[in-house]
């Protein structure tokens, strides 16, 4: 039984961590269309009111990547190789999260098999990432087009990667109805 267990080693852990940092740039770009989107809405003119606003926000964050990407693609005008690029990213991206340890499972028993999957992971995260600081990019111009007012509290730079709209939340635990709430009052 020992034989079919991963070694506990500094090598497996510096795999899941990769892991961990190819889901999280996912999620990252999950955001950003997720802002792009809200920045496009506004952007058509339509003023939507603070709660429209949050509710819609809401709706998108439990958007998929591939339904954000889907939809972004009728609002933004994108280049053929930025299409392109969101769609290597979204099957890539379903690939590490659904299917990638049910193929591979065997290669993180020999320390070979790790360094390649460390590679790929690695190859990934960087594209994402690159992708990522593009989206926020394009978030930022449109938001100085727009003329939103940018002061610390309506735009944050955290990490150099995650742009919050009007003081919207970027993290999981501040997604729930009582971060909304407290916006209000």
């Amino acid at each position: 039984m020992k034989d079919t267990q991963l070694p506990e080693s500094e090598h497996s852990k510096e795999l899941f961590a990769y892991f961990g940092l190819a889901v999280y740039y996912g999620q990252a770009l999950e955001q950003q269309l997720t802002n792009l989107l809200l920045l496009t809405k506004l952007s058509q003119g339509k003023t939507p009111s603070e709660a429209d606003l949050a509710d819609l926000y809401q709706r998108k964050l439990g958007n998929s990547l591939g339904q954000l990407i889907k939809e972004i693609q009728h609002h933004f005008p994108f280049s053929e190789a930025e299409t392109a690029q969101l769609q290597e990213i979204w099957k890539q991206r379903n690939y590490i999260v659904h299917d990638y340890f049910k193929e591979r499972i065997q290669d993180t028993f020999t320390p070979a098999g790790r360094a390649h999957i460390i590679r790929e992971l690695k190859r990934f995260k960087n594209k994402a990432s690159r992708l990522e600081i593009k989206l926020q990019g394009y978030c930022t111009e449109m938001y100085t087009k727009l003329g939103l007012e940018s002061s610390d509290d309506e735009v944050q730079d955290l990490n150099g990667k995650q742009l919050i709209l009007r003081g919207m939340p970027t993290y999981p635990f501040e997604r729930d109805s009582s971060y909304w709430k407290k916006q209000k009052k």
